[in-house]
Formats: structure tokens, C-alpha cells, sequence
């Protein structure tokens, strides 16, 4: 049975597009349970209408604290039937017991080779730092920003005149392939993790075309 998922968005949703796109065509083993922003004006929002997956926002606004805030989110997640939370440009902090109550199965992608360049402007300080090599990083998600155990990481060259949107922008087509490839190994069962290291349980399944003159590891699997 396809794994049910809650992604959580703050703005335009690509990656939950892309998360879409594959579900769709059958290759990422998932189903969209609940989109949620904490921004009624997301257009993620608008992308899960648009092929008929539940949407809610939940303002954090409306809420004393944290802490209420992501009881609301836990229940309607809960209320929705979703084993696993995804966040795809969620622009909040979550809390122990949010953590707790999805322990082992919140994902997050960032715009960065982490532990390098965390923060909300990934692609941008490392586009300003001036590097050679960039990326994007798939994460479990802790109690700390941008910390969990790394997923999967894909690397694309920095060019020395890219700005943070170029650099972004080189960034972003990867994390559309990471993204899915990594719910599709939650969904399998075939992460584990120990200390900071995350196991992949190894298929048969091929493995895909790498876009020219970037790197992914572990390598992606036909169809991502």
C-alpha cells in the first residue's frame, strides 16, 4: 500500500510538484494525504486543488505558541490518515512534540551540501561565499535547523557568476529528482538510520541518467 504523506508548504510548492508529477506517473510509491501551509496565501495550496489532494491552512498567526500551533498540524495530519510529513519549503521551526509524535519520518529538503550554508538562504550565501561546488541535501528532520541525518545529497558546479537566483535556480532542478527519490525509499522501508548515518537497503532496481556535470549519491534509481 502506497505510503500516505502530509507535505507541508509556506510558498510556491515546486518540490511538492514535482513530489505530484511522480506520484502521477507511477513512479514514487506515495500518496498526498494533506498539503498544509501556514500561509493562506501559498500557492502550494492552490497546485494540490488543482489535482484534487486536501488543502489546509492553518495560520500560525491564529495560535498563542509553537506549541499549539503544531498540536493543530499534528491533528490534522492525524485526522488525514498520514504516516509521514514532508516539508517542502515550510518556513517554520517544528517542535519536540510535533518531532515526537512523527518521529523517524519527517523529511526535509534544503538548498545546500549541509552541514555547509544552512539557514534560509542556502543558495544565496553560498553563491556570495563564492564556491565551486553547491547542492541540495534531503535530511531527516531534529530539533535543530538543518541538522538531521543526510538522505541523499546531489552536487552541481558554481559558476563565477552566478548570484544566489542563478545558483538557486541550477540547484532547484536537482532537488526536483532528489526529493521524490528519497519519499520513495521512505516509502519502501529501506532507510535506517544509526548515529548520523543513514542506511539505504540495496535493490535490484536500475539506476538513472545523471544530469551532465552533476553528482547524486547515493545514485538515483530509473524513473527519478
Amino acid at each position: 500500500m502506497p505510503l500516505s504523506i502530509a507535505v507541508l508548504v509556506s510558498g510556491s510548492g515546486s518540490n511538492l510538484q514535482a513530489i505530484i508529477d511522480r506520484i502521477e506517473a507511477g513512479v514514487l510509491d506515495a500518496r498526498i494525504g494533506l498539503v498544509l501551509s501556514n500561509r493562506p496565501e501559498a500557492f502550494g495550496l492552490e497546485r494540490a486543488r488543482k489535482h484534487d489532494i486536501p488543502a489546509l491552512a492553518l495560520p500560525h498567526t491564529d495560535y498563542p505558541d509553537r506549541e499549539a500551533f503544531d498540536a493543530a498540524m499534528i491533528r490534522a495530519i492525524r485526522q488525514a490518515g498520514a504516516e509521514a510529513v514532508i516539508l517542502a519549503g515550510f518556513m517554520r521551526m517544528l517542535t519536540p512534540g510535533f518531532l515526537a509524535a512523527f518521529s523517524g519520518r519527517v523529511l526535509n529538503i534544503h538548498p545546500a551540501l549541509l552541514p555547509s550554508f544552512a539557514g534560509t538562504h542556502g543558495a544565496r550565501d553560498a553563491a556570495d561565499y563564492g564556491v565551486k561546488i553547491a547542492g541540495c541535501t534531503v535530511h531527516f528532520v531534529d530539533e535543530i535547523m538543518d541538522h538531521g541525518p543526510v538522505v541523499i545529497q546531489a552536487a552541481v558546479p558554481a559558476l563565477a557568476g552566478d548570484d544566489g537566483d542563478a545558483l538557486a535556480g541550477r540547484i532547484l532542478a536537482l532537488e526536483h529528482r532528489i526529493y521524490p527519490q528519497a519519499i520513495h525509499w521512505l516509502a519502501q522501508g529501506r532507510l535506517s538510520v544509526q548515529g548520523r548515518k543513514v542506511h539505504l537497503a540495496p535493490t535490484g532496481v536500475p539506476l538513472a541518467d545523471v544530469t551532465l556535470g552533476s553528482l547524486v549519491s547515493p545514485p538515483l534509481e530509473q524513473g527519478f
